[in-house]
């Protein structure tokens, strides 16, 4: 039997970790760090700092925006196993018929059809591979697309905070609490864009095609000339009953 791919989940990869902490910056931070660590301060309760940092990962989960698109893509993926577990359940039940005639079969027509199965199993284990990796490009889309639409909110809160560049959470060694404005983010975002755009990649990215019918087709029957006296086609040939 052909063990099916298993589907991966919505989570932010390295790449989107970076892009994320490069992807934001204004302009670039000296290769050479001051020695003198910049200052932090809150002014009548606004934090003002020149370096933030953010969980990439929280800010997707917990955003609106980020809960739609991964929603969407969950459904996806749930489909794509059921659709695994329905053609599993046919192969069995097919491969358990063709073992049952076995003993009535002679054996060159026996391993005539046993060998159509197996090429068959082969043939829908690459289409159903194609569409779980066309579901991953759709997981990768929709973070990219998330980032794309999260920057605006981004940029503004770097603005009102006078930061510089934002930071990977994950990616700093040691911060002051006071810098993580991971909540500050998510709040924004959710104000700005609280529903998901009408067209994602979820939606529009193109899918594989179905699995190919389960059973071989039927080749029409031959024709023969028709005898004296039988009702014949338009062609002058009736089919064999």
């Amino acid at each position: 039997m052909p063990v099916f791919p298993t589907l991966r989940t919505l989570r932010p990869g390295r790449s989107f970790a970076r892009a994320v902490a490069f992807g934001l910056a204004f302009w670039a931070v000296p290769a050479v760090m001051p020695a003198v660590t910049p200052a932090v301060a809150q002014d009548a309760g606004h934090l003002r700092s020149p370096v933030l940092t953010i969980d990439s990962q929280r800010l997707f989960t917990d955003s609106k925006l980020g809960q739609q698109m991964a929603d969407r893509v969950e459904q996806e993926s749930a489909a794509l196993n059921a659709e695994n577990r329905k053609i599993e359940a046919e192969l069995i039940a097919e491969e358990q018929a063709l073992t049952d005639r076995r003993p009535t079969m002679e054996p060159k027509a026996f391993r005539d059809l046993a060998d159509a199965f197996d090429e068959k199993v082969r043939r829908i284990r690459s289409e159903q591979d194609t569409k779980a990796r066309a579901l991953g490009q759709t997981n990768e889309a929709a973070r990219r697309e998330f980032l794309t639409r999260a920057r605006p909110a981004l940029e503004q809160l770097m603005k009102e905070i006078g930061a510089a560049v934002i930071l990977e959470q994950r990616s700093v060694f040691l911060s002051a609490g006071v810098i993580d404005v991971t909540d500050e983010a998510i709040s924004l975002l959710d104000k700005q864009m609280p529903e998901v755009p009408a067209e994602t990649p979820a939606e529009t990215a193109p899918r594989a095609p179905d699995a190919a019918p389960q059973t071989a087709p039927q080749t029409a029957p031959e024709k023969t000339p028709a005898a004296p006296g039988s009702p014949a086609a338009p062609d002058g040939t009736v089919q064999q009953p």
